[in-house]
């Protein structure tokens, strides 16, 4: 049996504007109607497996509680409290799941949150030939077949063949293109896809081996480990002690027990718009096309446009070629395919200006439905708010602001100071400045209604909890 451990964390910064901080790629749906999370898991139907371990940090863990939730089972969801790189995370992973599966040592199938595999038939043959290596003690590493002298990865240099696979003669840093080409041409390099399956002991042994203060600050971290909601919480001051480091470094380019298995499955990282342009349905011309889009004289571009729940808008192209357009509800960037892997310079220059723009989108997701800011002035901010059923906003006051409520559909059960009262369509309450008060969805529909906020101050951080259902403090 395999437990899959699902790496959920990043941020993916040469996606935005359409990836941002508190909503990265992996949670976006970019290659299907579901997320890269929920892709890489329902590709593991075809294996005997047990639910996944998750790995997350705290401020995503309600998007991937509601995603993993939205298809199945939740399994466990292991929040990291800051991320240290991917050698402690999996160690935490496989010391929990050790724990829950004493006396059995449990193969771990280590997969990114964020990778999309075209052959899923062919992803499962290659998972299920290296099983009997893992099984072995051996510590397997995935290699991709690669297709191109690509320079914006790693790669593994295979040794002698041992069974389905390789011994690992050595792991190589991104190369520049003459090198890549080299690579590519002898036949005996994979890129290095970052897809590991090992038993969870052999793992944890190689690593206190190579790195025992890695795993020392790991053990020390679950010596405390608290349950809360659908989280499992590991020590924060133990775990901030935790070297970062990656698996690649910590263990696999120093153990002797690597073993690289070949994978040619469409296998992609969706690391950059041009990546996406590649997996992406394309037509005659060669262009990949989401939204309301008007093409003339226009060759080999990506449009992404604006969906029709998200209040599409047109967009119109006239002569390009190899060009990258993505229209978000506040944001539009526009690139050159050769260039999209310098988004990132944007995000940078955002965060350092202090916008928004690069953390938040204008729709924010939370553990009660979502919100989207529709229109802001000096002293007035217009959201319309969408609660889930049996979703319940924090009981909370606000020092700077009052708030009127208008219900567009469903049921709103509103506490406002000393009152309980409930709204339907049309109706609404004012909320004054300094008054507690709480929403909630008690029917069976989402409820929609509009917020108008007016005062001196509006910011997000203008709340004061006292009650919040789902373990919220400052978030």
């Amino acid at each position: 049996m395999i437990t899959p451990v699902i790496m959920a964390g990043g941020s993916g910064t040469r996606l935005w504007p359409l990836s941002r901080l508190l909503y990265p790629k992996q949670f976006l749906s970019l290659v299907s109607d579901n997320s890269m999370l929920q892709e890489t898991v329902a590709r593991l139907g075809s294996l005997d497996v047990t639910e996944p371990v998750t790995i997350c940090n705290e401020e995503h863990r309600f998007i991937v509680a509601e995603q993993l939730r939205t298809i199945g089972d939740l399994g466990t969801i292991v929040l990291e409290p800051a991320g240290r790189n991917t050698a402690p995370a999996i160690a935490l992973a496989a010391n929990i799941v050790a724990n829950l599966n004493a006396g059995k040592d449990p193969i771990l199938l280590v997969l990114a949150a964020d990778h999309a595999i075209e052959d899923e038939a062919e992803f499962t043959q290659v998972i299920e030939q290296a099983l009997p290596l893992a099984e072995q003690g051996k510590l397997v590493t995935f290699g991709i077949v690669p297709k191109s002298a690509h320079t914006g990865y790693g790669y593994i240099k295979r040794g002698d063949m041992l069974d389905a696979g390789f011994l690992v003669d050595q792991f190589v840093e991104k190369p520049n293109g003459d090198t890549a080409q080299q690579y590519l041409d002898s036949g005996e390099y994979y890129w290095n896809s970052g897809m590991f399956l090992f038993k969870a002991s052999r793992y944890l042994e190689e690593l206190n081996a190579l790195r025992p203060d890695i795993a020392a600050a790991c053990e020390a971290s679950l010596n405390n480990v608290t349950k809360d909601l659908d989280f499992v919480r590991v020590d924060k001051e133990e775990f901030l002690k935790c070297p970062d480091e990656s698996i690649d470094y910590a263990v696999m380019e120093s153990t002797k027990d690597a073993v690289v298995v070949p994978l040619d499955a469409g296998w992609n990282d969706i690391g950059s718009w041009s990546a996406l342009w590649e997996v992406d349905k394309k037509c005659a011309n060669g262009n990949a096309v989401k939204g309301d889009v008007i093409l003339h004289d226009t060759k080999n571009c990506l449009i992404h446009g604006l969906s029709e729940n998200e209040g599409q808008r047109l967009v119109a192209t006239v002569g390009l070629e190899d060009i990258v357009i993505v229209d978000t509800k506040d944001a539009v960037m526009v690139a050159h395919k050769d260039k999209v892997q310098e988004v990132k310079q944007i995000v940078e220059t955002l965060k350092a200006q202090g916008r928004s723009e690069f953390k938040l989108h204008r729709e924010v997701y939370r553990p009660w439905g979502k919100y989207d800011s529709i229109d802001n002035g000096g002293r007035y901010q217009v959201k319309h708010i969408t609660v889930k059923p049996g979703g319940k906003l924090s009981v909370q006051m606000h020092h700077h602001r009052a708030e009127h409520w208008i219900v567009v559909s469903g049921t709103a059960q509103v506490t406002n100071g000393d009152k309980t009262i409930l709204l339907t369509e049309n109706e609404s309450t004012y909320i004054p400045v300094g008054v507690v008060h709480a929403l909630e969805n008690p029917g069976k529909l989402p409820l929609e209604l509009i917020e108008v906020q007016s005062g001196s101050y509006l910011g997000e951080d203008d709340i004061v909890r006292f009650e919040d259902r789902y373990g919220r403090i400052d978030d």
